[in-house]
């Protein structure tokens, strides 16, 4: 058995994500979180949210959270308002710049994977899952937090030590 085409299949999936976050990154000047965040807003009731319900959303913590939303407002892709009734409490709202900073983003690599993997038969992902716990327990990294979406980790690594430093 060829245990190598198991590491180049992994390394291919590495490496797509990681171009694609680059390309990303070049092609729009923000990175896949920050698309992920604008793509939550466009989805959102009144395209607004509060900060807990986008940390919530990317699974990501609060400082990085911040950092994102930092950098999108700089670029006004979004606007903080505060809430009607309750100026304690600020919305976090997508501004036309950046929906149209959306429309001309290609679908992610994420979104394409979750496309196909609705596709798929219960039992398909079932397997698929259960190979990929394998794979994380045979590199002992079951313990590794790690966020629901794919994307360059410089990228989340970036926002979070844009917000810290």
């Amino acid at each position: 058995m060829d245990f190598k085409n198991i590491l180049i299949k992994v390394r291919r999936i590495v490496r797509s994500i990681n171009l694609e976050s680059k390309k990303v990154q070049k092609d729009f000047g923000v990175s896949i979180p920050q698309i992920l965040c604008l793509e939550y807003l466009k989805a959102a009731p009144g395209y607004q949210a509060t900060q807990k319900d986008i940390r919530t959303h990317l699974n990501l913590n609060s400082s990085t959270v911040t950092g994102i939303i930092d950098r999108l407002e700089k670029k006004g892709f979004l606007a903080r308002l505060p809430k009607v009734g309750d100026k304690r409490v600020t919305n976090i709202t997508l501004t036309s710049a950046g929906d149209n900073l959306l429309e001309q983003t290609p679908n992610l690599l994420q979104q394409r994977l979750l496309a196909k993997l609705s596709n798929l038969s219960d039992e398909q992902v079932v397997s698929i899952n259960a190979s990929l716990d394998v794979l994380i327990e045979m590199l002992e990294i079951d313990a590794l937090g790690a966020y629901p979406l794919l994307t360059g980790e410089n990228n989340v690594d970036v926002d979070a030590a844009e917000t810290n430093g």
